[in-house]
């Protein structure tokens, strides 16, 4: 399934960047106080006053991994032994050690030139990840360099199947990176990317950390096109297509109108950002071992007995559900009850389909019937007949196609149903 994307306008990624500071403000070489900003690192503001990020970090009682938060106010030692002379001028240096906090990007704008340039420079690709003590040569007009550097710098990056950042809709956290600082690169509003991701205040991230980034698609209607195909391509149910296009859900779809796909968000509902660890109460030396677990109780039944052809996979080679072998004409049982949202032929994969509304957003779809034994609107019980097994759509042979959903998204069907059928 492909994910979920929402743009972000070029003002609001202007914001993000970071304008320049008001006519009113102190130099930042002179500043003896900094509130720190949106996207901001303890390297990048040393940078910019003139003193080490050590030195700052001493002055403020800052800790490894050195993380500030927006709108911490930091002391400048100035004038003091741990404040070293003023570092050489970013935009005048040709060569540059990378320091903690610093990204490939963060050096190219402070050094005044493009990050492009400076990756070629130094043949750097994709995903152009720099580390701490490298020593990166700054592209600058002047003495000639090597004639290694001269032919790297004036070749093309080499292709990669990586995407770039505004493009990108999954991002991992690289050392040195923000929030901020990915969101004014994928052109999406931070407070998008911290809804997606259930990030709390202060908004901090983890090296290594995935973020799902929000983007907005459209879809243009054509011949065939129903409200179920739409939500099974862009995994977000029919209901919040339709309410977000101002269509009835139960009217037509017409050929060639342009439908916005919108934004499916799942934040987490406690408040606890989903990738902060949950405190867990320590357990008294003395106490006597708990009792284990009660097994979870599966949430549906299988819908039919047989061997599985192909199981649920993620990644690139994904398969949303099951698909079970069965004899021709064998009865396809309703996995809960519920009410049937959709009977019929489903014309791109999965033949004659019937998918059931469990309620509480949750969904379960069969496939490849044979034929289809109940009606769009009917109220099932669970185990009651909704069709027989067959081989229409793309079927390998005699077997049911079967998928568990919850909010439009696939879940692994083996994790809500008994071990046996």
């Amino acid at each position: 399934m492909m994910r979920i994307r929402l743009l972000a306008t070029a003002a609001i990624a202007a914001a993000l960047a970071g304008a320049a500071a008001p006519a009113l403000a102190i130099s930042p070489d002179q500043e003896s106080v900094h509130v720190v900003e949106t996207g901001e690192t303890l390297n990048g503001i040393a940078n910019r006053a003139g003193v080490s990020a050590e030195a700052i970090a001493k002055a403020n009682g800052l800790e490894a991994p050195f993380v500030v938060r927006i709108g911490q106010k930091l002391a400048i030692p100035r004038g003091t032994a741990e404040a070293p002379p003023a570092a050489p001028s970013s935009a005048a240096e040709t060569a540059h050690v990378v320091e903690p906090g610093e990204t490939l990007n963060g050096i190219a704008n402070r050094a005044g030139v493009s990050p492009a340039d400076l990756a070629r420079a130094n043949g750097i690709e994709a995903p152009f990840i720099v580390r701490i003590g490298q020593t990166l040569d700054i592209p600058r007009a002047g003495p000639v360099r090597t004639a290694s550097r001269v032919i790297e710098a004036r070749q093309p990056p080499a292709a990669s199947g990586t995407a770039s950042p505004a493009e990108e809709t999954t991002h991992v956290v690289q050392p040195g990176e923000t929030l901020g600082g990915i969101a004014v690169r994928a052109k999406v509003p931070r407070v998008l990317i911290a809804e997606a991701n259930g990030l709390q205040p202060p908004f901090i991230v983890k090296v290594g950390q995935k973020l799902h980034i929000p983007r907005t698609r459209h879809h243009a209607v054509v011949p065939g096109d129903t409200g179920f195909s739409l939500a099974m391509k862009y995994g977000v149910p029919w209901e919040q297509i339709a309410t977000a296009n101002n269509l009835d859900p139960a009217a037509p779809l017409k050929t060639g109108e342009n439908l916005l796909i919108p934004t499916l968000l799942n934040p987490p509902q406690t408040g606890v950002s989903k990738l902060d660890p949950v405190p867990v109460p320590e357990t008294p030396a003395a106490a006597p071992p708990s009792a284990p677990a009660p097994a979870k109780t599966a949430r549906f039944g299988w819908p039919v007995s047989g061997p599985i052809r192909r199981g649920y996979a993620t990644g690139s080679n994904y398969h949303d559900g099951l698909d079970i072998k069965a004899a021709k004409g064998t009865m396809v049982r309703a996995a809960a009850a519920g009410t049937v949202k959709f009977a019929g032929k489903e014309k791109d994969q999965f033949g004659n389909l019937v998918v059931i509304d469990h309620g509480n957003g949750w969904y379960t779809a069969y496939g490849f019937l044979s034929r289809i034994t109940v009606k769009e609107g009917a109220k099932v019980a669970a185990g009651e007949r909704i069709g027989l097994v067959g081989s229409t759509g793309l079927a390998k042979g005699s077997e049911l196609h079967f998928e568990v959903r919850q909010d439009g998204k696939p879940v692994d069907p083996l994790e809500e149903l008994p071990k046996t059928p």
